[in-house]
């Protein structure tokens, strides 16, 4: 087996320039978080906000940047060909995307920070039938070039199970002469869904020029964690960790498996994607995470399906950061009831004796 030839190089400034000065942090989970306030529909989960109401997304691109985020990543998951294609809207695929990136463009250009544009997992690979390989590559090379034409500083390819897939996305992306972040998903075993261990799906993808590895969705920190130190240790580019912030368990790992014991029947019995809220993360799981990923050598930061400004603003506090949601980080000292400032009322002094 003759090792994989990285493709000629390209310019890689401003995402290279991050990352030497120190970790950097791209918040994600637009979908969830979009569904949750009413803008998207939950399952096809295709972003027909950016088009309905740009203004929410606008607005969820500032909050996160509010909250610590180095990246607005154009919402352009899950706005391919095959996608809209299902819900039988393929005619609003340029129009989608082209907003999506306007968009974000604005948001980065006011708040100085990286425009990324996003591929992800298709649905139709198949590592078996190479149509399928010429298709997904078409549906990458029309995402990517208006990544391009918008002047993105990378794009992040996604929520890959397939490593035959990942190279896809990664060859589009350098095809487009344009700095590449590929994640990769482990689902309940640390292996791709054409069977190569993660940690060797990893170093493959960094040999072949991803400027960044790592994974992304499925698993909350508590079981992603294990798998990145390996990862780190068998590559030489920065490696990404964004795990979804629910609280998996070594026996449900992702957040497809969790089971809520509640006594109210889930439709088909499954918490995924709608009744997640009992499992989620608080801030401070994030940040022990932060920390621990740090100390693992991971490099690059963000958080996917679930995230939440909060969450962010912990994740970049936590990397030494102070962003402008910092203003609002919690302090109880003059909480009408818990505070122990010496302003407050005896009473209350008393009351906080007692809990």
């Amino acid at each position: 087996m003759t090792s994989p030839q990285p493709l000629p190089a390209y310019s890689r400034d401003r995402l290279a320039e991050r990352l030497a000065a120190g970790p950097v942090v791209c918040g994600e989970g637009y979908l969830f978080e979009l569904e949750r306030r009413g803008y998207l529909q939950a399952g096809a989960f295709v972003p027909e906000v950016v088009l309905e109401h740009p203004e929410e997304v606008a607005a969820l691109h500032r909050q996160f940047v509010h909250a610590g985020s180095d990246v607005v990543e154009a919402f352009t998951y899950y706005a391919h060909r095959e996608k809209l294609r299902v819900i039988g809207k393929d005619g609003i695929l340029e129009p989608l995307n082209r907003q999506a990136l306007e968009i974000a463009r604005g948001v980065a250009d006011t708040t100085g920070t990286l425009l990324a544009g996003n591929i992800c997992n298709t649905g139709v690979y198949d590592p078996a039938d190479p149509a399928t390989h010429a298709a997904v590559r078409e549906m990458f090379t029309e995402q990517v070039g208006w990544a391009a034409e918008a002047g993105a500083d990378y794009v992040i390819g996604e929520t890959f199970r397939y490593l035959g897939e990942a190279r896809i996305a990664l060859e589009v992306i350098r095809a487009a002469e344009l700095p590449a972040v590929i994640l990769l998903v482990a689902g309940h075993e640390p292996v791709t869904r054409d069977d190569v261990d993660i940690t060797d799906a990893c170093r493959e993808l960094a040999a072949l020029g991803a400027d960044v590895v790592g994974l992304n969705c499925v698993r909350g920190p508590a079981t992603m964690l294990p798998l990145l130190g390996p990862i780190a240790a068998a590559v030489d580019v920065p490696v990404a960790a964004l795990p979804v912030p629910y609280r998996t368990t070594a026996e449900q790992p992702t957040f497809h498996a969790l089971r809520d014991p509640g006594p109210t029947p889930l439709p088909e019995d499954l918490p995924f994607p709608t009744a997640l809220d009992p499992f989620t993360c608080h801030r401070y799981e994030i940040a022990d995470f932060t920390r621990r990923a740090r100390a693992a050598g991971v490099r690059y930061f963000g958080l996917c399906c679930g995230a939440a400004p909060h969450h962010l603003r912990a994740m970049a506090e936590t990397l030494g950061r102070t962003p402008p949601a910092s203003r609002y980080s919690p302090d109880m000292s003059k909480h009408v009831y818990l505070g122990a400032d010496t302003r407050l009322r005896a009473a209350n002094q008393a009351y906080r004796t007692s809990l």
